[in-house]
């Protein structure tokens, strides 16, 4: 896969990295609020700037914290961002003016080998120029004001950029158009969501073979939903870590709701979705309500029940979380559950093959010839029923969609068929025509009497 040059967004707290980084990527990915620490993960996109294309890194505020505090792993994270970009865009506020931290950043970017940039931010008209003058004594060239609010010196920005980014773009042109681009194989977009504290970036992490998400003890650590693309075994996959959610009465903060509809957000686009349960303490009320809302969404769900290591009783366990899915979740039959540790790395790799194996299924056709010889047979096998003795004729199927699959059945007083025969239908041809355990959508459709009129 063609690598896009990269450019790291850095800075202290609460200096609008994230706003830049949503006015690069032309939509509002990364979350925005007015206080400090509100991203801690690096958030990636592709953007676009005068014709520019680069890859562009949101990072965490730079604190100086202890290490093993969540503002220092959060450090950490921001360092691995600029030591592996081809620029650091380090930005200040310009209204504020140069700060003792700005002049450590500064310290810190000066020793580093990758190129650095300075931006002004929030320089409206000429409100920063007092803290962009300042910012000549960090010596890291001549620093620029702009505005990520209102998409002011966006220009100069440009020019700032240019020479690090469009050599490198060039060569990536050049390596398009000599390889091709094969399309063939879709990257698979598979979301990773549960409550919090599940274990969702530890298992991101053990995908990855590197520590690209903060871990730790806290709670709640993860905010935004973070993409990440890479290659499983040489599959492309589109990997999304997503914010634990909660029981929605218990979400009081602005920010615990902004991160939750993120997380549905990323639901919405998912192929497959992985709902991660803590094993320790089992399947909840809250873990079938993801689910549900999973499965009411189209997309493919597999159960991954983490820290099997420490998990005691395990087979009694196992079993519990598999009946209660059976009750709890009674439109999707047969969901797969596996028994993970994403610290150990068992069965991690078990994950990533069912997901496979559920998109395949989960974007399968079925030829018209099949499916109404399946059809015929499973209307013969169980008639519908007949209400006031009038009976119910049921004509043939087609598939009108897939991912997930939709099909239509077209017949007369389609109407007053009881669900019962709908779900007989969904089940008989889930296991007759082998499309395994995913959402399937059957909708009934009676043809138009050209003989009534319409009133």
């Amino acid at each position: 896969m063609p690598r896009l040059p990269t450019v790291a967004i850095v800075g202290r707290p609460n200096v609008g990295k994230s706003t830049l980084f949503n006015r690069l990527v032309g939509r509002k990915v990364a979350l925005v609020d007015d206080r400090p620490g509100v991203t801690r993960d690096r958030r990636e996109g592709e953007a676009k700037l005068v014709g520019l294309e680069f890859r562009v890194i949101d990072t965490a505020g730079y604190e100086d914290e202890d290490p093993q505090t969540l503002p220092g792993r959060m450090r950490q994270q921001t360092e691995a961002a600029v030591r592996d970009a081809d620029v650091a865009l380090f930005l200040i506020d310009g209204r504020e003016g140069l700060t003792p931290l700005d002049e450590e950043i500064g310290r810190w970017l000066r020793a580093g080998k990758t190129p650095v940039v300075v931006a002004a931010n929030k320089a409206e008209g000429r409100a920063g120029e007092t803290g962009r003058l300042e910012a000549y004594a960090l010596g890291l060239g001549d620093p620029i004001a702009i505005s990520a609010e209102h998409g002011e010196g966006i220009v100069d920005l440009f020019d700032l950029l240019r020479p690090h980014v469009e050599h490198e773009h060039l060569e990536t042109e050049a390596e398009e158009l000599e390889v091709g681009h094969d399309d063939e194989h879709a990257p698979l977009k598979l979301a990773i969501v549960g409550r919090p504290n599940a274990g969702k970036s530890t298992l991101v992490n053990r995908m990855l073979g590197e520590e690209r998400m903060i871990t730790g003890p806290e709670a709640g650590i993860t905010r935004d939903s973070i993409t990440l693309d890479w290659e499983w075994q040489g599959h492309p996959v589109r990997l999304v870590d997503t914010a634990g959610l909660r029981k929605r009465a218990k979400i009081e903060d602005k920010l615990e709701k902004l991160s939750a509809s993120d997380t549905l957000r990323s639901i919405d686009h998912a192929e497959v979705v992985v709902l991660l349960l803590d094993a320790t303490r089992g399947l909840e009320a809250q873990d079938l309500r993801i689910a549900d809302q999973v499965v009411e969404e189209g997309r493919a769900l597999l159960i991954a029940l983490n820290k099997w290591d420490v998990a005691e009783n395990a087979s009694s366990l196992f079993n519990g979380v598999k009946a209660a899915l059976e009750e709890g979740l009674s439109q999707l039959k047969n969901v797969p559950v596996l028994a993970i540790s994403a610290k150990t790395g068992k069965a991690v790799d078990d994950v990533l093959k069912v997901a496979f194996e559920l998109r395949e299924s989960w974007s399968r056709r079925i030829s018209t010839g099949e499916l109404n010889r399946w059809f015929e047979h499973a209307v013969d096998a169980n008639p519908p029923p007949a209400p006031s003795g009038r009976r119910i004729k049921l004509r043939y199927i087609t598939q009108v969609k897939t991912r997930p699959p939709t099909f239509v059945v077209f017949g007369t007083r389609v109407d007053q068929l009881p669900d019962s025969y709908r779900r007989y239908l969904l089940n008989s041809m889930r296991r007759d025509l082998k499309l395994g355990p995913v959402p399937m959508r059957l909708s009934f459709r009676a043809p138009k009497n050209p003989y009534q009129r319409d009133r």
